[in-house]
């Protein structure tokens, strides 16, 4: 994001970083400007440790509340000095998080966070940018302010650690859900072996435990289920080992940002590895039996990169996608929007050691000057936002791309692309929405950044899962914002086999964050939130930072689609059971969707999860997960809408995190886990 001296704000283009970066050439760096003659280029080897990233300055923050620092007044300490935290927090958090910003949270959902939350992320973190002229006295002004109190004492949380050693990571026998997907093809099945809950036995499924993310608002990584271990991130930067049958604690890894991802787990002659990525563009690896750090790797330079797909391990090289904040950036009419590029890089799984990076587009070039006088970049955009999947019968790796932020628009924007899995060459790619270039300065007041041919921010957030067809063909699948579920040939260089469009798509609308797939079917949720402008007061309603009130429409959106897998044909199709008046509610179904043998289970923004019949989209089991729950951790905890992660299932038990604050959606901090009558 853009740096902040003492006055002025100053473009990314001009940050001063330290001088063995300022003037790199290399390929990826973001203050580069060298052409590549087109071609999209393949870094291989470049590598940054986590010591060398000391003291640079990289963007420290997930994308809801890095928003609130967009479009905020750049003021010096000394106008702060005598102001209130009620002043303060107006003048550099209010436009936002009372404004409607998608992805910001609001004043109530900053409420929850704790006094030291709130500070930290002021002074060090999320915040950092917008707390760096500001003193002790002035961030604990804006913690009084939001909190409405006087700082309470830290509350210290009862010793939740197990009593035991548990079973063996290793042992193979136990039933295991791995990383995004289950496997590299990221088909998001659950087999009945490893499930362990028959279909029969889903409607007697009741809550067995809870666990509380401390101090947190947003419950948005999905956990993995390997040798007796749960393991999941949070939005604060925590990292934990659960037992899956109990919820006690093995052991808590502090990663300092948060973390987004599904874990990966990898077992080789070294023992048992946890890799993930965070919100700053770290990827790691953790021993999985103690928590203890083994390497952490830098994968990306851009100050705006960061991690949300869940990294992909095979054959010993660990596959990490990387997307980026800077489509938000870009609010800032002083930012220099846009240099970000999508890429995969490919590590040792054993050191972290870089072995390629492949970026979805050339480098930026300047583009000219925006209205507000500040140098314009392009292209840039095309972030990863899913883990990648792997095809080891062609030695491919596939992913889905979201749109270009600035122009020129690029042909491998909103996209599948299919790189080598040996030298990271780009072997194909197939565009299926031309000429999205967007940012969310198109959606402000403060359109400087956004491009003269605003496209519709249809990006893919989801996998492309790789099927086996009954003609014995092949086809990779993914799902679109734009509302179209698309099917190609991955051995004929992404021919389109077959394409449904389920939904009208919007810029938060048509598929989201994944489907499932299962011998005859493809599962598919449906979001397309819809927004309604209503009268000031209205239950539900929220401000926006373009004036008046918008709530989310509860008739608009939802549903669960089954598509048969050659054809793309609708074998059944569930709506939304309704929102039955609940102010704020909307029947959107944006979370990813999980399949066991006979039942798919899919979450929705009115935060119920729902099992589905297989064969006929029946409803048979739907269970409320806004409450407050009791934790065995002892931290506070509610349930809030279900958004992002889907429902992992292994062992006879379904795990789902609830709480994930987004556009008018409702806060949350649990995992909870169901089992058969509760036992």
């Amino acid at each position: 994001m853009a740096k902040y001296d003492k006055l002025t704000c100053v473009s990314a283009a001009s940050t001063d970083l330290p001088a063995g970066l300022k003037e790199s050439s290399s390929p990826g760096h973001p203050c580069s400007r060298s052409g590549l003659n087109g071609k999209i280029p393949v870094d291989r080897g470049r590598t940054m440790s986590s010591e060398n990233a000391v003291g640079l300055i990289w963007l420290q923050c997930s994308i809801g509340l890095l928003l609130a620092m967009i479009g905020i007044s750049c003021s010096g300490a000394e106008e702060a000095t005598a102001q209130s935290g009620e002043a303060l927090y107006q003048q550099r958090c209010a436009s936002c998080h009372e404004g409607g910003v998608a992805r910001a949270p609001d004043r109530d959902a900053l409420r929850q966070l704790s006094d030291q939350r709130i500070g930290f992320q002021i002074a060090y973190g999320l915040m950092s940018a917008q707390g760096r002229d500001l003193s002790k006295d002035q961030i604990g002004a804006i913690t009084r302010y939001l909190k409405g109190t006087t700082p309470a004492p830290a509350f210290e949380l009862p010793d939740s650690r197990c009593r035991d050693d548990g079973p063996k990571l290793a042992d193979a026998a136990l039933p295991r859900w791995n990383g995004w997907g289950v496997d590299i093809r990221q088909h998001r099945f659950q087999p009945a072996d490893t499930a362990r809950l028959a279909a029969d036995d889903v409607s007697r499924l009741k809550l067995k435990w809870a666990f509380g993310f401390p101090g947190d608002v947003r419950a948005f990584a999905q956990p993995t289920v390997w040798g007796g271990r749960l393991f999941v991130g949070s939005a604060g930067g925590k990292v934990y080992a659960l037992d899956a049958s109990t919820g006690c604690q093995r052991w808590v890894f502090d990663a300092g940002f948060g973390v987004r991802s599904a874990v990966t787990i990898g077992e080789d002659e070294r023992g048992v590895t946890a890799y993930f990525g965070d919100q700053r563009g770290n990827a790691y690896a953790l021993d999985a039996e103690t928590g203890r750090l083994k390497w952490t790797r830098r994968v990306e330079e851009h100050q705006a990169a960061m991690i949300t797909g869940a990294p992909t391990l095979a054959d010993g090289i660990l596959y990490v996608p990387v997307s980026s904040l800077e489509e938000a950036l870009a609010a800032d009419p002083r930012y220099g929007c846009c240099s970000f590029r999508g890429l995969i890089v490919a590590l040792d799984a054993a050191t972290g050691e870089v072995k390629w990076r492949s970026y979805v587009s050339p480098p930026a070039q300047a583009q000219g000057i925006s209205s507000m006088g500040v140098q314009l970049f392009g292209p840039s955009g095309g972030a990863i936002w899913s883990a990648p999947t792997v095809d080891v019968k062609t030695n491919t790796i596939y992913a889905t791309t979201g749109d270009s932020y600035s122009n020129p628009a690029q042909d491998t924007s909103d996209a599948f692309v299919a790189f080598d899995l040996v030298d990271g060459n780009l072997k194909w790619s197939r565009q299926m929405t031309t000429s999205d270039a967007y940012n969310v300065a198109c959606s402000s007041q403060y359109r400087a950044n956004c491009p003269d041919k605003k496209g519709p921010d249809f990006d893919f957030g989801s996998s492309a899962i790789l099927v086996d067809l009954a003609d014995g063909k092949r086809a990779l699948i993914a799902g679109q914002k734009s509302g179209m579920v698309h099917a190609l040939d991955p051995d004929h260089g992404g021919a389109i086999v077959w394409q449904r469009r389920i939904g009208q798509g919007t810029t938060l609308g048509g598929v989201q964050w994944g489907m499932a797939v299962d011998d005859e079917n493809v599962y598919v949720a449906l979001s397309d939130v819809g927004l309604e402008r209503v009268a000031p007061g209205t239950p539900g309603a929220q401000k926006t930072i373009m004036g008046g009130e918008l709530k989310m429409d509860p008739r608009q959106g939802g549903g669960l689609f089954a598509l048969k897998l050659a054809t793309g044909e609708v074998a059944w199709h569930t709506p939304h059971p309704g929102c039955n008046d609940k102010p704020g509610c909307s029947p959107a179904q944006s979370a990813a969707v999980t399949a066991i043998p006979g039942v798919v289970f899919s979450g929705g923004l009115d935060g119920h999860l729902r099992a589905y019949v297989a064969k006929t989209g029946e409803i048979i089991w739907d269970v409320d997960t806004i409450k407050d729950y009791t934790t065995v951790n002892g931290a506070a905890g509610h349930g809030g809408s279900l958004d992002g992660p889907g429902a992992v299932v292994a062992g006879g038990m379904l795990y789902v995190n609830s709480g994930y604050t987004n556009y008018g959606t409702l806060p949350g901090n649990v995992l909870l886990a169901f089992s058969v009558d509760g036992n």
